[in-house]
């Protein structure tokens, strides 16, 4: 069974910093885009960060672009948003998706993933 499980979310002041993990099971890790996608009420979900981790490129979206850092471990099959400067704006419920679609990470939209994980909640103070 494929299967995504979200972890990290919490309660952090603005200009805080949370580390969430993705942890995947049940497919082969290589093959896949891993994404991280949040949806503001009334908006569009939106794929904050992607990684293809096959070679690691990577996509941030504008509003996280030099706060946020996606990375992977290969051997825990694991992927991790380190979110640092963090806003209000940022809170939301986050959510980490895969696909095996040969797509490049900067194209990573909510409607290619193929699995999606409960997501872990983020809050953020000011």
């Amino acid at each position: 069974e494929r299967q995504l499980v979200e972890s990290g979310g919490g309660l952090v002041q603005t200009g805080g910093s949370l580390r969430l993990s993705c942890a995947a099971s049940g497919f082969t890790f290589d093959d896949y885009v891993i994404g991280w996608f949040r949806q503001a009420p009334g908006k569009e979900r939106e794929a904050v960060s992607c990684i293809r981790i096959r070679d690691g490129s990577t996509y941030y979206a504008d509003s996280v672009t030099g706060r946020f850092t996606i990375f992977s471990d290969n051997v825990k099959n694991t992927v991790y948003l380190q979110m640092d400067n963090l806003k209000p704006g940022d809170t939301d419920v986050y959510r980490c998706a895969a696909t095996a679609a040969p797509i490049p990470a900067m194209f990573c939209k909510y409607y290619d993933m193929d699995y999606w994980g409960k997501g872990t909640p983020v809050t953020v103070s000011s």
